[in-house]
């Protein structure tokens, strides 16, 4: 086996152009080129480079990858220099396009890891878990650098590339889970939809996500990977009566992240763009297209690229529970009374609310929270439905269980994500039943704010509360379930919500 290194610098990037391309800017650096070689052969070139502060979105690394190549292997590295505290300093994410170019939307992706991997491999019958394997076909590929943060110096990068020559092996066809699963009619079923695996920045396996579901008592899960879907062809042996699997991708732009939750099998959804480049309606549409629903994540997160720029305007549901109860999802949850208050006052539609643990790895536990969604089978279908109506509830564990109703004196009736059409000043009953939430208090939230509060749910957990209103006095009501307040002024942290009950004709 024959080796033949070579290097090349990019000396820096300023006497280079920079491309928009209906994206975020883009700069496109001198290529890397291969000459033909005997099979079984390697063949190897290095390439290093200085981006300064300020550099594109992204930067591409054009390979010109010659007939008879087995397979592409890719291993970079970058320099960490020391930064004064309040200083970004250097990350830089890497994927890989293939000969069929870099156009947005196009279709030559073939994948990304991000930040979490060094090196990656693509070839014909296998890859690298975040990559798609494929035919290598001759042509000019591209290393895709996304220059996250970029200390004030600079990042020096090196990035070393092999060829390896042979015959390729045959590309397996995928198989996908099945979008019907072993359900009990219609029935209140408990998901998590926003995971991650070492398929993008996790550290679960696929099988331990889908043992952990299973023992947090889930109905269904929804394959969220960052900006890739190489894991949709692995999950089908971990689906069962007990477990729907459905797949997406977790989008995530510099501008916010989007979970496309539960769309047809293979769907890849691109990234490359930010708010100003008015671009992601039209990726919204291909979610929807693919039959997935458009769910903005953790919109309030401060971690940088995470809070949501684009606006509500596509959103089919919006992810107000991320992870364990931190100050920025009660941020989202006021954020997103105020869009139910803007909904009855303009007439509009109202955007439902949902929860997911964006588990990464242990300690993160998959199923806090999870979003219970009354569905009339467990079918991706059904399920999509269910929250696509707002017929769901948050729920901190499979512990916690909640039924949340309306009524009129005439037997008139609606639960959670539905209508009591009742005139104005017909009197209203407001019933919630809990159980599995000791020393919790219920609070009722309506388009007038908090206008009831529970004393403490007994230490058995379970417990009931009415209240009685009117349409006049409330467009809407929603419940939340509150752990005790350690100290202060500010409410506990959640241990359940509803989506509203709207009140009136």
């Amino acid at each position: 086996m024959c080796e033949d290194d070579h290097e090349q610098e990019h000396t820096g990037i300023g006497r280079r152009a920079v491309f928009v391309t209906g994206a975020a800017a883009a700069l496109t650096l001198g290529s890397v080129s291969f000459a033909s070689a005997a099979p079984r052969e390697r063949r190897t070139r290095t390439v290093r480079g200085t981006l300064p502060p300020g550099s594109p979105d992204f930067v591409y690394v054009p390979v010109e990858v010659p007939r008879g190549v087995r397979e592409i292997h890719v291993a970079y590295s970058y320099d960490r220099p020391a930064v004064p505290a309040g200083t970004q300093g250097n990350a830089l994410d890497i994927g890989l396009f293939d000969e069929r170019g870099t156009e947005l939307g196009g279709r030559g992706f073939r994948g990304w890891s991000g930040g979490a991997r060094t090196e990656f491999f693509v070839r014909a019958d296998d890859a690298t878990p975040g990559y798609v394997p494929g035919p290598v076909r001759p042509g000019t590929w591209h290393i895709a650098l996304g220059p996250y943060t970029v200390a004030p110096e600079g990042l020096s990068y090196e990035i070393t590339v092999t060829l390896t020559y042979g015959e390729q092996a045959e590309t397996p066809r995928p198989v996908y889970p099945p979008e019907r699963a072993g359900g009990r009619g219609r029935a209140w079923y408990r998901g998590d939809c926003h995971l991650h695996s070492e398929y993008s920045d996790g550290r679960y396996t696929l099988a331990e996500i889908a043992e952990l579901a299973r023992a947090a008592g889930l109905d269904f899960i929804n394959s969220s990977e960052h900006n890739t879907h190489s894991a949709h062809a692995h999950w089908a042996g971990l689906a069962g009566d007990d477990l729907l699997i459905l797949l997406g991708e977790e989008v995530t732009t510099r501008n916010g992240h989007v979970v496309a939750l539960g769309t047809d099998p293979g769907t890849f959804v691109d990234w490359r763009y930010r708010a100003r480049d008015n671009r992601f309606g039209r990726f919204a549409r291909q979610i929807r297209r693919a039959g997935g629903l458009v769910v903005p994540a953790h919109p309030h997160a401060t971690c940088i690229g995470c809070n949501w720029k684009f606006g509500f305007g596509e959103a089919d549901a919006v992810e107000v529970w991320n992870g364990a109860y931190t100050p920025d999802d009660e941020v989202a949850l006021a954020d997103w009374d105020g869009m139910l208050v803007a909904s009855v006052r303009d007439g509009r539609d109202w955007i439902p609310a949902m929860g997911s643990s964006d588990s990464h790895r242990s300690p993160d536990v998959i199923g806090r929270p999870q979003t219970v969604v009354l569905a009339d089978d467990l079918t991706r279908e059904a399920i999509q439905e269910g929250i696509r109506a707002g017929r769901s509830y948050v729920a901190e564990s499979s512990k916690v269980s909640l039924s949340f109703t309306a009524s009129g004196g005439r037997g008139e009736h609606a639960g959670i994500g539905e209508r009591l059409r009742v005139d104005r000043d017909t009197p209203v009953t407001v019933r919630l039943e809990v159980t599995g939430a000791p020393r919790c208090t219920v609070r009722f939230v309506t388009d007038q704010g908090v206008l009831f509060t529970g004393d403490p749910l007994p230490v058995s957990g379970a417990g009931t509360v009415e209240w009685r209103t009117t349409a006049s006095y409330a467009a809407y009501v929603r419940a939340e379930v509150r752990h005790e307040t350690a100290a202060g002024p500010l409410p506990g942290a959640l241990a359940a919500f509803t989506n509203p009950v709207f009140l009136g004709r």
